[in-house]
């Protein structure tokens, strides 16, 4: 996939394909030294990490403005979304976690240089604050849904909606989680791969 091909599917302006094209070449350059990224995927950037990312805005909730992307790791969909609410006009944010140090360092240095809405914390998970009032809680390739359950708990029990990126083995995650957890689930194929996203709400622990 090219990056006109990435805008005409997606419909981002060109300032926003520019976010894009920044945030890649950043990326490549970045990845060269501090492995942030398979470099196989690299080269296809805009299919497997943009859209990929992207097409969350097709099941964010209407209104949604606050996000937060638990083990952003490289941006991927924190920075997808960001640029999303820029293109968009959204007054919002995206808070984006990570306890890697360089990863934030390269999230910080992706936000500089595209001015998009979002603010990445050198933190681990378990730590933020449960207070922070989110609307919808995002993690790619970051953990076991029944831990993940656990890290997103305090942002989900407020009233926030989940957007998971899971692998095919999403069933076996799905059963292991609610020995744990009572929760809804909506399965959602995914547009770029044999993976699906889960779309959690209203989560309550097992006691």
């Amino acid at each position: 996939m090219t990056s006109d091909e990435f805008a005409e599917i997606t419909g981002v302006s060109r300032e926003t394909l520019e976010g894009f094209e920044t945030w890649r070449r950043l990326l490549e350059e970045t990845n060269a030294h501090t492995n942030l990224v398979g470099r196989s995927t690299l080269a296809d950037f805009w299919e497997r990490h943009a859209l990929d990312s992207y097409q969350l805005w097709d099941h964010i909730p209407e209104g949604a403005r606050r996000f937060a992307d638990l083990g952003a790791g490289a941006g991927f969909p924190g920075l997808a979304l960001a640029l999303g609410l820029k293109d968009r006009g959204v007054d919002g944010q995206v808070l984006m976690v990570d306890s890697v140090g360089k990863k934030v360092a390269f999230l910080n240095k992706v936000i500089q240089a595209t001015g998009v809405p979002a603010e990445a914390r050198s933190i681990r998970v378990e730590t933020l604050d449960p207070h922070t009032c989110v609307d919808v809680v995002t993690a790619r390739a970051f953990a076991p849904l029944h831990k993940l359950l656990g890290y997103a708990h305090p942002l989900l029990k407020n009233g926030a909606v989940g957007l998971f990126f899971k692998g095919r083995r999403y069933e076996e995650e799905l059963t292991e989680a609610r020995k744990n957890w009572t929760f809804e689930s909506e399965v959602i194929p995914s547009r770029t791969s044999d993976g699906v996203i889960l779309r959690i709400e209203e989560v309550k622990r097992v006691l």
